[in-house]
């Protein structure tokens, strides 16, 4: 029997709307955050989920705690869902990077893979880690349905992973705040990805409030 994975990346924070680099600083959600994750929590009430995983980052873990109040299920924290390690880089905008690492960000974005964030981490080493936390979700959840709140490059490298895509290209796989990604797994090794960054729970919202409010 398969295991369903719905992967929700978190609500929005204010690093996200400033365009900072987050990694695993603890930057709460914020008022549109929760907003984000309480409609994308309305979008999954009607769906059968047996268990609940985050990353244990706070914005991570806000949003899986708004969504888990339509399941009635505590969320389990794992540590190796946490987002990529940016190290110095943390809570600089792209273009201060540029100014400051420009050498560095130069390297890192031809080889994340294997190129080392001064202070942080590689890319590679992080879809290690976040793979090898999915695996073990999949094996101990077989026949169930499984959410999982994390972070854009953690869903992207398991993602990327699924599809065999080169992960130095990784950053092609546009995934915003509260989207909504479902991957099922016949069998780990042989993902088949179903939904990737639906966000069709907060158009909707968008809409409504326009015709309502007219």
């Amino acid at each position: 029997m398969s295991c369903c994975i719905y992967l929700v990346r978190h609500g929005e924070t204010e690093w996200n709307t400033l365009m900072k680099y987050q990694g695993q600083t603890d930057v709460p959600l914020s008022e549109n955050g929760r907003k984000q994750a309480e409609l994308i929590g309305k979008r999954l009430a009607g769906e059968k989920i047996q268990s609940i995983y985050a990353s244990d980052l706070i914005r991570a873990y806000e949003t899986a705690n708004i969504i888990s109040i339509h399941h009635d299920l505590r969320v389990k924290t794992v540590r190796e869902l946490r987002e990529l390690n940016f190290g110095a880089w943390e809570g600089l905008t792209q273009k201060e990077l540029k100014e400051i690492f420009a050498n560095e960000t130069s390297e890192w974005w031809g080889n994340p893979l294997s190129t080392r964030i001064p202070g942080g981490e590689t890319l590679g080493e992080m879809v290690e880690r976040s793979v090898r936390a999915i695996k073990k979700i999949v094996e101990k959840h077989e026949g169930e349905n499984v959410l999982v709140v994390t972070h854009g490059g953690v869903i992207r490298s398991i993602v990327g992973s699924v599809l065999e895509m080169d992960l130095n290209k990784y950053w092609r796989l546009r995934l915003d705040n509260a989207c909504l990604n479902i991957i099922d797994f016949p069998a780990w090794g042989k993902g088949i990805l179903m939904l990737f960054n639906d966000c069709s729970h907060l158009k909707f919202s968008i809409n409504w409030l326009f015709n309502n409010t007219k």
